[in-house]
């Protein structure tokens, strides 16, 4: 096999390991953590389980960046007489996809190793074969006996990740799980430790690693409400269109490389919008342009609608397979993300910018 001589950041390797379930982010706090608490002049723990790091808190202008650290997830909510593990889960699901997987099951003794099963082609009838399992007909094996067995391993509410770690592909293109969102959790964190080492920074830069939006956007409203910026920006993933049987007429045209993809609609402030873009052909870092007509399904829906409003834009990564377990980017997206942050946050000094 030829060498990837490719490297990814170890921060972004890090957060990718990390299991985080919505409201289970505890192992990606401590990622967070590590990396941000030592360069932040104020480092706070939430709540809602968040990570909110701040850079040069005199500055007039006050820029918030949000990117959530939660992920899908598996919540175990019944175990039969045999020790199978059945469950709901945390965040939007294919269906079609979740059986012959291997999972993580997080535990309060650490975690432990599963399957997801369901009967095997061979034995389902013709028709039967033709459906998507409801989610009863799926349950995680853990190789024991009993009931009484597996409540010796788990508990009912425990949840699972799926067990897929990152690769990388071909050149800068990597697979992992859950790039949606520790793409966008890197990408502000990122900044926040690259911003700090610039003397000249006249904005008050605030990022938020955020919990549970995959259960609504819940982290973000909070996040927003206590940081109270002038300016914010969402950050997470997009679909890349780019890949067979996507029709760009209906979803637009978005490639991996292509750069971050920059919203424009009525979820974000044209002002910011137009910044952000000049911003990128000043640095010749490409960009994208995503239309978008409704409140867009990110942290940015939360955010701009906090207090008396937020003036905020949204920055995605480009992303195939959104919500598998083998999601696929192009990395140098998401460095290009972090480039184009930091050049918008320099050029922050006034309050009102996003009044229109």
């Amino acid at each position: 096999m030829p060498e990837n001589k490719y490297t990814p950041p170890q921060f972004l390797v890090d957060l990718l390991n990390a299991r985080s379930p919505s409201g289970y982010e505890m192992e990606a706090q401590t990622v967070v953590d590590q990396y941000l608490e030592p360069v932040a002049i104020d480092y706070k723990k939430d709540i809602m389980g968040q990570r909110i790091a701040t850079i040069n808190p005199n500055g007039d202008t006050t820029l918030m960046l949000a990117g959530h650290m939660d992920e899908l997830g598996l919540i175990i909510k019944y175990i039969d007489d045999n020790g199978f593990l059945y469950f709901d889960t945390v965040g939007g699901h294919d269906k079609g996809i979740i059986s012959g997987r291997r999972v993580n099951i997080l535990t309060q003794n650490g975690y432990i190793k599963g399957v997801t099963g369901k009967r095997a082609i061979h034995l389902m009838s013709a028709e039967d074969r033709k459906k998507i399992p409801e989610l009863e007909q799926i349950w995680i094996d853990i190789g024991v006996k009993s009931k009484v067995e597996a409540l010796k391993l788990v508990r009912i509410g425990d949840v699972a990740t799926y067990d897929q770690s990152l690769e990388m592909i071909h050149g800068s293109v990597a697979t992992a799980r859950a790039f949606d969102n520790k793409a966008g959790a890197y990408l502000v964190c990122e900044t926040l430790r690259r911003l700090a080492e610039i003397k000249t920074l006249t904005a008050k830069v605030v990022s938020v690693a955020t919990s549970q939006e995959e259960v609504g956007c819940r982290g973000a409203i909070t996040a927003a409400y206590s940081v109270n910026p002038h300016v914010a920006i969402a950050v997470d993933v997009g679909h890349a269109t780019d890949h067979p049987q996507c029709d760009n007429r209906k979803y637009g045209e978005f490639k991996l490389g292509g750069g971050p993809i920059i919203t424009r609609g009525s979820n974000i402030n044209p002002i910011i919008f137009q910044r952000l873009v000049d911003c990128a052909e000043k640095e010749n870092i490409p960009y994208q342009i995503e239309a978008d007509p409704r409140p867009t399904g990110t942290d940015a829906r939360s955010i701009q609608i906090s207090r008396d409003g937020v003036a905020t834009g949204l920055i995605s990564i480009p992303l195939r397979y959104m919500h598998t377990p083998s999601e696929v980017v192009d990395l140098e997206d998401i460095e290009n993300g972090v480039k184009l942050l930091v050049a918008f946050a320099q050029t922050l000094d006034s309050p009102g910018i996003g009044v229109w």
